[in-house]
């Protein structure tokens, strides 16, 4: 569900050093290690570099990947607030791959900003102290009648100034004070956090300029595509190569043994051309032949099947039990049992799979790689290849989308493999629309049974939940386990939450709110079949099962935290918000409110569902209410990310996104079969915030969970027909004229 992190700072550990730039300046070099309750995934340093020319002019680098989400803004926004420079003056730079520098470099699970808040202000405060420093002694005051404005330093006792770049020279000498010790700046001093920034390389994209992994060029390089086979785990038994060599612009064409690992590389026929046209026009001379291997037998509608069965028995294993379930349901005067099931996903990013690489002469890789998770490709590579990882240097490209996608690094590893063939000459590696979708590595399918028991007077006295997820040796898929805090557990006295397993083949993965994006619609929508059926609404149970602010127990093994309070804040926020007492005066129209906590993130959303005579949604409205903690680095990029969840949600629900199987193939290819949600389907979305005492928390996630069933609830509001299977089949909500 997420973690209740401490506002963790940094210890007398952290090392800071100043040095001069060549041509004078002030560089900083922070390498600061971090407590594992603040990485995330366990202790780690954090690198940051401060570069302040003689002109004032100040560089910081953006040590993430820039996915869209908008980090590459807003962690330099952090330092340069507690630098105590205008925006204007800062410019912004993106780092090489190096976790031994910069420490963490990943784009993923919301964590950015709760793991670089307080060590990326004390690094900027440290530096605005380091400067103080170097004035004092110019001028020979204490330090503490210094102040500092718009990278300035000023003694308003004898009214003198100086710019930060002309004490680079005194400030480059002295020792860096103790970041542990520095003073921050008070909240109400901040001048840019908490204001609506524009993202650094909007200008550019907005430009067209190539700033994409997709626009790599190099001198010399040729083009390449990776034929693999259409089922997953399948190998390669011949081709045609002499056909392929033969073609139009073709220079190479040569077959690649993989290594049955679906994240490093699979069999496949590499085809290297001077444009990528002719690459992949060469393709259909290939024949290749293919051992397709046990998938080809795996389809959705075996899955369907083996979910049903699995239901009618005994559950495979129990997760979670409290009190006595099965005497509760017995006795209950009142008991309802529905099924759910959402299906297989795509990313789908825009950007389609692509890396530019280069396998010197001297037996070295370098790479342009537009990956979530660059380290972690550089590791597969290094492994796949037999290199060190200290042989691979990586650039970090802005990435045009990938919700999860790019934490796998299948088409690192694939451009890695086929540029050692050809050294000296750079290949860029790009994959087909219908190759992202058809080699995805998906969001995984889920099924659901729940039954819920009542008492005399409609009160909920026992929850049970059966999932049937899928799995691989006997373990739920990546994306497809479960979390026993799911609402309601830790606030009903007789619950059981247990699961079956159905084998697949298939490579899944995370995708946007890992987990929750299926888990929410699933048991929000059938905790509004229980608010129903106790004569109350969802928002009203939920209150009621909250009760008063408190934390409720860490999950086993973890710091995992909930605090009732902060999710009843944002529920009545949205209730106002969306004045929820009021019905719609349109026809057909109703509301619906779901709400989620996941990835530290508290969201409560209220969706309004227009359902036409044909039975046709539409969505004219939604409202969110999000508690991220106390502050929000920067309201235009947060603004945007929950617009931006809000609108990946509807189109999975009402856009018809499914992923299925038929002899172990995807059938969807293109956007003309997984359809992507469009301009004139996007809804108007009020977005507020609740501020509380707590750490800031991560926006790339956890505002999606909760608008899926909000729609869905809204669709049996104006319908009296439940949705319980994804997505969203509109021909079966007809509704009387």
């Amino acid at each position: 569900m997420g973690y209740l992190l401490p506002e963790a700072g940094l210890g007398r550990r952290a090392f800071l050093k100043a040095s001069l730039l060549v041509g004078g300046g002030l560089l900083i070099d922070a390498t600061l290690p971090m407590p594992a309750s603040a990485a995330g995934d366990g202790a780690g340093t954090l690198g940051a570099f401060i570069a302040i020319a003689p002109d004032g002019r100040v560089t910081i680098t953006g040590k993430n990947p820039e996915i869209g989400q908008g980090i590459k803004t807003s962690l330099p926004m952090i330092i340069a607030d507690e630098l105590d420079v205008d925006w204007d003056q800062v410019t912004v730079t993106q780092a090489m791959v190096n976790e031994a520098v910069y420490g963490p470099q990943t784009a993923g699970g919301s964590r950015a900003t709760p793991t670089n808040w307080m060590p990326l202000r004390q690094v900027g405060a440290a530096a605005r102290a380091l400067l103080v420093q170097a004035a004092a002694g110019r001028w020979g005051v204490p330090a503490d009648s210094i102040t500092t404005r718009s990278g300035r330093l000023l003694h308003q006792a004898s009214g003198r100034s100086l710019g930060y770049g002309e004490v680079a020279a005194e400030a480059a000498a002295l020792p860096m004070p103790d970041p542990a010790t520095v003073r921050l700046k008070d909240p109400a001093e901040f001048r840019i956090i908490g204001r609506p920034t524009g993202g650094c390389d909007s200008p550019k994209v907005v430009r067209g300029e190539p700033i994409f992994g997709i626009d790599t060029r190099l001198p010399g390089m040729l083009y390449a595509v990776f034929e693999r086979c259409p089922v997953f785990g399948g190998t390669l038994k011949s081709a045609d190569l002499d056909a392929v060599r033969g073609k139009p612009g073709v220079r190479q064409a040569f077959a690649v043994k993989g290594n049955n690992r679906a994240e490093s590389l699979v069999d496949g026929v590499a085809i290297l051309a001077t444009n990528w046209w002719l690459a992949n026009q060469a393709r259909q001379a290939l024949n290749a032949q293919w051992d397709e291997g046990p998938g080809a037998a795996q389809s959705t509608d075996g899955y369907n099947t083996q979910a049903k069965a699995l239901f009618d028995g005994t559950p495979q294993s129990e997760l979670f039990r409290a009190g006595d379930v099965d005497g509760a349901l017995a006795g209950a005067a009142k008991r309802i049992t529905a099924d759910y099931a959402y299906p297989y996903l795509s990313h789908a990013p825009l950007e389609p799979q692509n890396c530019t690489a280069l396998w010197h002469e001297d037996g070295t890789l370098e790479l342009w790689a537009p990956t979530q998770m660059p380290e972690r490709g550089r590791g597969l590579v290094a492994d796949a290849l037999g290199l060190k990882p200290e042989q691979i240097a990586m650039h970090m490209p802005r990435i045009g989308g990938g919700f999860g996608r790019r934490l796998m690094n299948d088409y690192v590893v694939q451009a890695s493999a086929i540029a050692r063939q050809v050294p000296g000459t750079p290949v860029k590696l790009v994959w087909t629309r219908a190759e992202d979708i058809q080699h995805d590595f998906y969001r995984p399918a889920g099924w659901h049974r729940f039954t819920a028991g009542f008492d005399a007077a409609g009160k909920p006295t026992a929850f049970a939940a059966h999932f049937v997820t899928l799995t691989r040796g006997g373990k739920p898929v990546s994306g497809g386990d479960f979390d026993f805090q799911e609402l309601p557990a830790l606030m009903t006295p007789n619950l059981v939450f247990a699961q079956s397993g159905i084998d697949s083949v298939v490579p899944t993965g995370p995708m946007r709110a890992p987990r929750s994006n299926g888990l929410a619609w699933a048991y929000q929508s059938f905790l509004d079949e229980v608010a129903q059926a106790a004569g109350t609404d969802l928002p009203t149970l939920l209150l009621g099962l909250l009760g008063e602010p408190r934390l409720l127990p860490a999950r086993q093994g973890s710091s995992a935290q909930f605090h009732t309070g902060r999710a009843r804040g944002v529920i009545e926020k949205v209730l106002a918000m969306s004045n929820w007492a009021l019905k719609p005066t349109t026809a057909g129209s109703a509301k619906g409110f779901a709400f989620y906590f996941c990835h530290l993130g508290y969201f409560a959303e209220v969706v309004e569902a227009a359902v036409a005579q044909d039975g046709t949604v539409r969505v004219p409205r939604v409202w969110v209410a999000g508690d991220i903690g106390s502050h929000i680095v920067n309201p235009s990029g947060a603004e945007n990310q929950v617009r931006g969840s809000v609108i990946d949600g509807l189109g999975q629900a009402l856009g018809g996104l499914s992923i299925t199987l038929a002899a172990g193939r995807v059938e969807q290819e293109n956007f003309d079969t997984y359809p992507l949600p469009r301009i004139p389907g996007t809804p108007d979305i009020a977005v507020d915030f609740v501020a509380s005492d707590f750490p800031p928390t991560g926006l790339g996630e956890p505002a999606l969970p909760p608008v899926i069933p909000a729609l869905c609830n809204a669709v049996f509001a104006a319908t009296g027909k439940r949705v319980r299977k994804l997505p969203l089949d509109t021909a079966g909500f007809t509704r009387p004229a």
